[in-house]
Order: C-alpha cells, then sequence, then structure tokens
C-alpha cells in the first residue's frame, strides 16, 4: 500500500499492523489495556466511538471471536487513514465510518451488542490548547463529551448490551453519575496504575444497559514493576517479551 507524508507502519505484534502518523493523535497504552479489557463474546455486533487511527477495531479484531467492528471517527482525516490500515491488514470485519456520534442513529441501527470509548479525557477549556486540530479534539471535550458518548451508547445498544470505557480516575465520580443517568449500570471496575505504591490514574469500566445495581471491583492492573519494565500481565497483554 502506498503511504502518504509522514506516514510511518508500525508492527502490532499479533499478526497486524496499523498505520501512525505524528500530525494525529497515536495510540497509547491506554487503548490497548480498553481492548484487552473488552469482552467480545462470538458473532457480537461491535461499535467503537472515536476510533482515531483504527487501533480498537484492529486489536478487538485479533482476537478471532467473529465478531463485525465498526469504528465511528468524526474527523475525515483519522477516519481514511484508520481505513487504510483495516485494508492494509485485510481484515474484512472490521467497517469505518466517518461520522458524528452525537446523531448515531442516523448511521447505525438499534440492537448492537457492545459499545467501545476512549473519549476526551479533558474539558474543552482545560489547560493548553495544543495548536495541533487533531490532537485537541482528541485530548478534549471540543466534539465529544461524557455524557455525548454515554447518550449514543444508550441509543443503539440493546438491553443488556455491555459499554466498556477507559477514563480518568480524576473524573471517576462524575463517569459513573453520567453512566448510571443515562440507564448504563456499572458492572465491573479496574483501577490502573503506573506503579506499585502510585495511585491510579486510570478507570476501566463495564456498564451494561438496564442492569440492576452491583458492581464488581477488580484487582489494581499496574503497568510497570518496581524495576520500571513491564509487569508479566501487561507483557501478555502486549504479546511481546519486554527486551533485556
Amino acid at each position: 500500500m502506498e503511504l502518504k507524508k509522514g506516514d510511518r507502519v508500525e508492527d502490532l505484534q499479533n499478526g497486524y499492523s496499523i498505520i501512525q502518523n505524528d500530525e494525529y493523535f497515536s495510540f497509547g497504552t491506554d487503548a490497548v489495556l480498553l481492548s484487552h479489557f473488552a469482552e467480545i463474546k462470538g458473532a457480537e455486533q461491535v461499535v467503537e466511538f472515536g476510533t482515531g487511527c483504527g487501533i480498537i477495531p484492529i486489536l478487538l479484531a485479533a482476537k478471532k471471536t467473529g465478531a463485525h467492528i465498526t469504528g465511528v471517527e468524526v474527523q475525515a482525516e483519522l477516519a481514511k487513514m484508520a481505513a487504510r490500515s483495516v485494508k492494509m491488514n485485510g481484515i474484512d470485519c472490521i467497517d469505518i465510518i466517518h461520522a458524528d456520534i452525537r446523531s448515531i442513529r442516523d448511521y447505525l441501527d438499534y440492537g448492537v451488542d457492545v459499545v467501545v470509548a476512549n473519549p476526551p479525557y479533558e474539558k474543552a477549556d482545560a489547560g493548553k490548547h495544543n495548536d495541533n486540530r487533531f490532537k485537541n479534539i482528541a485530548k478534549r471535550e471540543i466534539m465529544c463529551t461524557l455524557n455525548d458518548v454515554a447518550q449514543a451508547a444508550v441509543k443503539i445498544l440493546r438491553t443488556g448490551g455491555r459499554l466498556y470505557m477507559i477514563y480518568r480516575t480524576e473524573r471517576l465520580a462524575e463517569l459513573i453519575a453520567c453512566l448510571s443517568k443515562n440507564k448504563l449500570e456499572p458492572k465491573r471496575i479496574r483501577l490502573v496504575a503506573q506503579q506499585l505504591g502510585s495511585a491510579p490514574n486510570f478507570v476501566l469500566v463495564e456498564a451494561r444497559k438496564g442492569a440492576k445495581q452491583a458492581t464488581e471491583v477488580m484487582p489494581t492492573l499496574y503497568v510497570y514493576n518496581s524495576s520500571g519494565k513491564y509487569t508479566d500481565e501487561v507483557k501478555r497483554i502486549y504479546h511481546i517479551e519486554e527486551k533485556e
């Protein structure tokens, strides 16, 4: 496949590769952890909000469940790049659509089994803005708020359908309140800390549409061990052994 200016191809160590470009927001550990946390069962219909470069659909496809995955991206340039990665890998079970989740029912029908979302973590007016509009949209609630995610998910999920998200712990209370308000009850929560002894900075959440209140709090996931190397669990998630 012909690459565009600034493109590079990264090996995902799972049989697939992905196109990255520094002009856009590159994927990080949070996307990898979310893809691992999301439980996909058989030939389910899965939708990811804000797919960016397409990393999460590709990682979910690597699970070989037979699911069909639709990545939704509001920025046309990123949607095209994600589609090129899907085509490059020859993955038939992924569709990428250029769409705004705030009008998701114009693009997708009700009855989806799973929604996955790694939304912007920061308020629109938080901190110093980046001059790069792509990175601003990825990081801040300019075109997608937390409530937008919850409202869009509940519109397309079947009753009992699942929403998987990763979010900053500093907004955990807001996240739980928003999900519950939109009839998406948190069923599993897992905190993520960079290292043993450090405070968690991310939270992984599974919520179900129309479920009863009952939440399992899982053991904390640590990214690095005391030596500053990936923990054994994170090595397994990445499908690689860390080089000494």
